[in-house]
């Protein structure tokens, strides 16, 4: 099975054209994405949102203090 669906692929493919052209803005400060990471974060952050095939993404654990 394919961990990826068919919208996870579009709106990521639009969002790395987006980038190319210098469309693709990052969400919270607006500014010009330069990145190639973090265009393929902003696709799939859209295909989730979208409703599309995406996996869940990974959880950071923290780590806990050196005291």
């Amino acid at each position: 099975m394919a961990a990826y669906g068919k919208k996870a692929s579009e709106k990521v493919g639009k969002a790395m054209h987006e980038r190319k052209t210098g469309e693709l803005k990052s969400g919270k400060s607006g500014k010009t994405v330069k990145s190639r990471a973090q265009a393929v974060a902003i696709g799939l952050s859209q295909a989730r949102k979208a409703g599309g095939k995406v996996p869940a993404k990974k959880k950071s654990s923290s780590k806990p203090s050196s005291r």
